[in-house]
């Protein structure tokens, strides 16, 4: 039996529900919540509200934007002939930090999975061939996840695009750096040295 109020125990139950919170993480949470000011608990509802309500997705790639059009497709110094495919707007911010890319990007939203039932229909395909067909894009990057979903996803989307003329990549995958080889699994050792390139 719970020795948590009602409304605590139901608020462990809907934070726990968030990915990457557990029901110890989801108490922390709580007990940051019950010794915070009223100020700060209306703000930060107030901000989960406004994110609800206010964030969609940008009309051109499906990145994270308040607008109809994302910052990153509105920002005319971008290099709008090279698109980098990802699966989801996280992985725009994570190569945003990276801070050296300086084209335009295709958010897929998913990958293609067939244990989940999720085929190429269900990806947000048709927006980035229409992309490609419409604007003069020279290469597409595919930064697809190194898992099996991802690579399933990148041999899909180099299958068609290759006939289209444009000129299809992939990110290198590999040794990340700082790391030691001896402590890399066969499959990224493989990845590594396909991925090289001259120096």
């Amino acid at each position: 039996m719970s020795t948590y109020t009602e409304s605590i125990e139901k608020l462990i139950e809907s934070l726990s529900r968030l990915p990457g919170i557990g029901r110890r993480s989801a108490e922390r949470i709580i007990n940051y919540i019950l010794g915070a000011s009223s100020d700060e608990v209306r703000v930060l509802a107030e901000s989960i509200q406004k994110v609800k309500e206010n964030v969609h997705f940008c009309r051109i790639c499906n990145n994270l934007s308040e607008q109809e059009v994302c910052k990153v497709c509105q920002d005319s110094r971008r290099h709008k002939e090279v698109v980098c495919v990802v699966e989801k707007p996280s992985d725009v911010i994570a190569i945003e930090k990276a801070g050296n890319f300086t084209g335009v990007y295709h958010v897929l939203m998913g990958s293609i999975s067939p244990l989940e039932g999720k085929g190429p229909q269900d990806l947000k395909i048709d927006g980035l061939l229409s992309r490609i067909k419409e604007n003069s894009v020279k290469e597409v990057i595919i930064a697809t996840d190194a898992d099996t979903e991802g690579e399933t996803t990148a041999l899909y989307l180099q299958h068609i695009l290759k006939p289209l003329g444009v000129k299809v990549t992939r990110i290198g995958m590999g040794i990340p750096m700082g790391s030691n080889l001896e402590y890399a699994d066969a499959t990224t050792l493989a990845r590594s040295l396909e991925a090289r390139r001259e120096i």
